[in-house]
């Protein structure tokens, strides 16, 4: 690869959008669903009225006292005001700053804290929030609230902010001209949900976000004109930078598990969605509402996954509703650098008895212009890449990633850089070390193991996360399983905590420690596993329900042993 040169100042993600506005002006562009009363209603946008609407925002944003550079919190649900707000963001070069509003009170604050926002734009809930939470406290100057009633006056008295509709009274033109920018310059600080630590703002550039819709186009194979059942808020704006549609339906975008099931099937069915972007855990809830009362989406030819792993039996029930030879396609990667690798579920199934023998999980291939390696498990920071750290095919270590769409930096966390990233002067670029483990196998596929801080390492032996609890969860008593380290007798050993389906009567538990102790054994990846714990139910992350949050349930297995 070569070293990349600097380039003028002509980068903005909303150039895509203006050309969809110009060359395809009356080709839906957004459309959100709402269920009332029994009934539903959709608000819709083609792709001129988002380009000219977004163009009066902007420009009421800059006269307001917002200016390029300046960094704005961003907390609007999925709505007509969450994209003309957004894409109005990006051509007034203002940063936003996009949080998950399920990470919980105290990391919000710190988020906020360590960002240091100019401006606040919210929804009512969120501005209520702020103001009893001190969000952003010390650097918000400017408030605006986003809400849809008629009630302005009593909004800003309850929110402290001046409503959008306010600021959007007086005529403003509908012209605008882009700010440009490089291709390393900051575009959008994106914190990452804090399910493995503390969370992090990733430092989003404009080369960045061309390289995801570039992936998205040509290794994803999307293409104009299409619909996307969009799920999840982040992926539905490169609907319209791909000119693809985002229909976005009636559910709480921060806990997909909630969501109704009926919504989403009506959502596809009215505007024959090709595409759908969903998480494991909502998979699983839609394909079991699909199973139960036999759907059919004949109109979806793509499903794409992320977040964290799928399961086989997610994949199988899901895969019921669609036409034969459409495939649920999984994404690995992380808020740092995605996507890094895909794989078919045709594929997927193919490997999973491997998987189920402690294996670990298969994600694919790495896309195109992504260079995956793999190195010693170490906790010491690597100031400068040398090919010689990588590790030969089939052996565990720490997986590094580089390609366009890998971030450079946290936002003012120099400590969090310099352990996550590794200086390539071939490059002239950063490789990312994604704090996973796993390795390369002779095909050239990438299989993941765990996260390096859920290994658990005792005098003899490295065990890790992923490949012993996939073994484990191959029992039919095992809803999921998590491994942690315990001190016992000052020496660390190896526990499985246990989450039993619901069938499941806790009284024969010594029966099942007995078969798992048994199963254990026949598999190199977890021999030597003599501990179990029966937990009512695992602490997870709330958007995903998916991720464990082991450091919680070490604390609690700790106590117990």
């Amino acid at each position: 690869m070569q070293k990349l040169q600097s380039e003028n100042k002509s980068y903005n993600l909303c150039c895509h959008l203006v050309a969809a506005g110009k060359n395809n002006p009356n080709d839906l562009a957004v459309a959100i669903q709402k269920f009332s009363r029994g009934q539903y209603q959709y608000q819709e946008l083609n792709f001129q009225q988002l380009d000219l609407q977004s163009n009066r925002v902007a420009t009421a944003l800059l006269e307001h006292g917002l200016k390029p550079g300046m960094k704005a919190v961003l907390m609007v649900t999925p709505s007509i005001e969450f994209f003309q707000l957004t894409f109005a963001l990006f051509k007034a070069g203002i940063i936003p700053v996009i949080v998950d509003p399920g990470m919980g009170v105290r990391n919000l604050k710190q988020c906020f804290n360590e960002s240091e926002p100019d401006a606040f734009i919210g929804i009512p809930k969120a501005h209520i929030a702020r103001r009893l939470l001190g969000w952003g406290k010390s650097s918000v100057s400017i408030n605006i609230n986003v809400d849809s009633s008629n009630l302005s006056g009593l909004q800003s008295i309850i929110t402290g902010a001046i409503n959008l509709s306010t600021i959007l009274r007086t005529q403003h033109s509908t012209e605008f001209d882009l700010e440009r920018f490089n291709a390393d310059d900051m575009c959008a600080i994106l914190f990452t949900s804090g399910s493995t630590g503390t969370p992090k703002g990733v430092v989003y550039s404009h080369r960045m976000f061309e390289a995801q819709i570039t992936a998205l186009r040509e290794d994803y194979a999307i293409q104009h004109g299409e619909r996307d059942l969009a799920t999840f808020p982040l992926f539905s704006l490169f609907g319209p930078a791909l000119g693809m549609a985002s229909i976005v339906p009636d559910m709480d975008a921060s806990k997909p598990i909630t969501a109704n099931p009926k919504h989403i099937f009506a959502a596809i069915e009215k505007y024959q969605c090709s595409n759908i972007f969903v998480n494991p855990a909502l998979l699983d809830v839609v394909g079991k509402a699909g199973s139960q009362s036999n759907h059919k989406l004949p109109s979806i030819r793509r499903v794409i996954s992320a977040g964290a792993p799928v399961t086989i039996e997610a994949i199988e029930r899901f895969s019921t509703m669609l036409n034969d030879g459409v495939e649920v396609l999984s994404s690995y990667g992380a808020t740092e650098s995605l996507p890094i690798s895909k794989f078919s579920s045709y594929e997927l199934v193919d490997t999973a008895k491997d998987t189920n023998s402690g294996a670990g999980i298969c994600v694919g291939y790495p896309i195109g212009n992504v260079n995956v390696a793999i190195i010693e498990i170490s906790e010491k920071q690597i100031l400068e890449w040398d090919d010689s750290l990588t590790l030969p095919s089939n052996q565990i270590g720490e997986i590094v990633v580089s390609g366009d769409m890998v971030n450079q930096l946290y936002y003012r966390r120099d400590a969090a850089t310099q352990k996550a990233k590794i200086y390539d002067k071939d490059l002239g670029r950063m490789r990312h070390r994604m704090g996973d483990l796993g390795y390369l196998d002779d095909h050239g596929r990438l299989w993941m193991c765990g996260r390096k801080a859920h290994r658990v390492v005792t005098k003899s032996k490295l065990y890790y996360s992923v490949s012993c609890e996939r073994i484990i969860n191959t029992h039919p008593q095992v809803k999921r399983s998590a491994l942690v380290g315990v001190q016992i007798e000052e020496k660390t050993e190896p526990l499985i905590c246990l989450e039993l389906n619901q069938d499941v009567v806790c009284s024969k538990s010594k029966n099942l420690y007995a078969d798992l102790r048994e199963l254990v054994e026949q598999h190199q990846q977890s021999s030597g596993i003599c501990h179990f714990l029966i937990h009512d139910g695992f602490p997870m992350d709330v958007r995903h329900n998916a991720k464990i949050f082991r450091e919680k349930l070490a604390v609690w297995a700790q106590k117990r042993v």
